[in-house]
């Protein structure tokens, strides 16, 4: 029966080293996990101050544009021709 002990005992450490293997690598993942979520937020939040500051710039090129001359669309240049 010493036998069948030792070989009990061999099992169970193969099955406790799995396990910790396992569980090891669930924590690594829920940290990987953590980690994107973070950058995902991170580039969210980038993503909207740059939506905002675009609008501001596509407003300021347009005031540009409609108090310039130059991109006036009259009647009096066309007809002058």
């Amino acid at each position: 029966t010493m036998n069948s002990d030792m070989d009990g005992d061999m099992e169970n450490q193969v099955e406790l080293e799995e396990k910790t293997r396992l569980i090891n690598q669930v924590l690594e993942l829920q940290n990987t996990l953590e980690d994107l979520s973070a950058r995902v937020d991170a580039v969210k939040e980038e993503n909207l101050k740059l939506k905002s500051e675009n609008q501001v710039l596509g407003q300021y090129i347009e005031n540009l544009m409609s108090a310039s001359s130059v991109f006036q669309t009259t009647d009096s240049k066309s007809k002058r021709k």
